[in-house]
């Protein structure tokens, strides 16, 4: 299982610039060979850089898992041909949504999805038909964003530090393993601040020793 610290283009902030599941990293096509060579090493699955309408916030945009990729409408033709490309035997679909910062707004693993409780019943519709899972509609620890604000593997979740008793149980009734805590020094955008799976996390440069146990400790790493 792998722990690291790192920045992508110099930003502490590096679940802006990728995410992870247990198949695959997307990343930024900016970063770094050695940027993706610490992703690679710790979280033991390939790279794959891109870009969503020629941003490298993929970690903002994108919303996946090893079931499916959900990218929202501004994705050029180019971006999503070369996705669909990287991956023929997975799901890719898009989303028409005014909530398109996906990732900021839905906090997946490949069992289940805590959503944005502002996305309506269709755009809730097209998230677990992509995803393949169940999906929740819920703020955690007063945010509606609960991508940018919590993580979630197939292992375990940490959450934010405003969570309530009420989200701990209910997110551990489904996942088991949890903990909470912030990242980059004080953070509470951790979901901004970790690219992770159940193999191992990467944390922004900031992330002190303690937080980086505590993370540690709710992905059961």
């Amino acid at each position: 299982m792998g722990t690291a610290k790192a920045t992508i283009g110099n930003n502490d902030y590096i679940g802006a610039f990728g995410l992870a599941t247990d198949s695959f990293i997307l990343v930024s096509s900016r970063a770094t060979k050695s940027e993706r060579s610490i992703l690679e090493d710790n979280l033991m699955v390939k790279v794959h850089g891109m870009s969503v309408d020629g941003s490298g916030l993929i970690g903002v945009y994108i919303v996946a898992n090893s079931n499916g990729i959900l990218v929202p409408e501004m994705i050029d033709s180019r971006e999503l041909h070369a996705l669909r490309y990287a991956f023929p035997n997975i799901r890719v679909d898009v989303i028409s949504t005014s909530l398109n910062a996906l990732r900021n707004n839905i906090l997946s693993n490949d069992k289940v999805a805590f959503i944005n409780h502002q996305y309506s019943p269709a755009e809730s519709k097209k998230i677990e038909d992509a995803l393949g899972v169940e999906v929740i509609r819920r703020q955690i620890g007063s945010f509606d964003t609960v991508g940018a604000n919590n993580i979630l593997t197939n292992k375990g979740a940490v959450l934010n530090n405003s969570a309530t008793d009420d989200d701990i149980e209910f997110v551990k009734s489904r996942i088991g393993c949890i903990s909470q805590s912030t990242a980059n020094t004080g953070s509470s955008s951790i979901g901004l601040c970790a690219i992770s799976n159940s193999k191992g996390v990467v944390v922004g440069g900031k992330t002190t020793g303690f937080e980086l146990v505590r993370i540690s400790e709710g992905l059961d790493l």
